[in-house]
C-alpha cells in the first residue's frame, strides 16, 4: 500500500489515529525521531485503541536513517506541506509511494522539504488567511484520496 511519513510528530493522540488509521488501510507508518512522546505513551495507546498491534510502525532515528533505510525513489515521494502552492487535487499517486508529514507546530523541516521534488509537494485546500488543519487529519484526507486513486485496493 502506501508509506506514512511523520517527521518529528509531537502529538501523541494525533500519532495514535495515525496508527489506527494506518491498520485500517495497510498503510506503513515511518516515524521519524526525535518524537514528542515516548511510544509507550498511554495517550498514544488510547487513541490508537487496539490497533497497535495491526499496524506496520517502523521507527527511524533521523531523515538520514529513514532515507539511508528504505531509499525511496524520489518521485515515489509526497510532502504535503503549506508552503506550496500545489493543490492536492493535481497529485498522482501510486502504490508504495511515500506520503510525507511535518509535525504539529512548525511543520516539515526545510532540510525534508528540499530533498523532495517541487512537482510532489502539495497542500490541501484551505479557506484564506488558514494557517493548517489538524495533522491526523490532513494525513486521512491525502492516504484515502491516494487509495482511492488506486481503486481501494484490497479494501473492502
Amino acid at each position: 500500500m502506501f508509506n506514512i511519513v511523520l517527521v518529528h510528530p509531537e502529538i501523541p493522540a494525533n500519532t495514535g489515529n495515525i496508527i489506527r488509521l494506518s491498520a485500517n488501510t495497510g498503510c506503513t507508518l515511518h516515524l521519524i525521531e526525535p518524537l514528542g512522546f515516548l511510544l509507550e505513551s498511554s495517550k498514544l495507546k488510547r487513541a490508537g485503541l487496539d490497533y497497535h498491534e495491526f499496524a506496520n510502525l517502523q521507527v527511524h532515528k533521523s531523515w538520514l536513517d529513514f532515507i539511508n533505510t528504505v531509499q525511496p525513489q524520489p518521485e515515489q515521494m509526497h510532502a504535503l506541506t503549506t508552503k506550496s502552492s500545489h493543490s492536492i487535487s493535481k497529485a498522482n499517486f501510486k502504490v508504495g509511494d511515500f506520503l510525507i508529514f511535518g509535525n504539529e507546530t512548525s511543520g516539515l523541516p526545510e532540510e525534508v522539504r528540499g530533498q523532495i521534488s517541487l512537482t510532489n509537494r502539495w497542500r490541501l485546500p484551505m479557506m484564506p488567511d488558514s494557517r493548517s488543519l489538524n495533522l491526523s487529519n490532513s494525513v486521512a484526507v491525502v492516504t484515502y484520496e491516494a487509495w482511492r486513486q488506486n481503486g481501494f485496493q484490497n479494501g473492502v
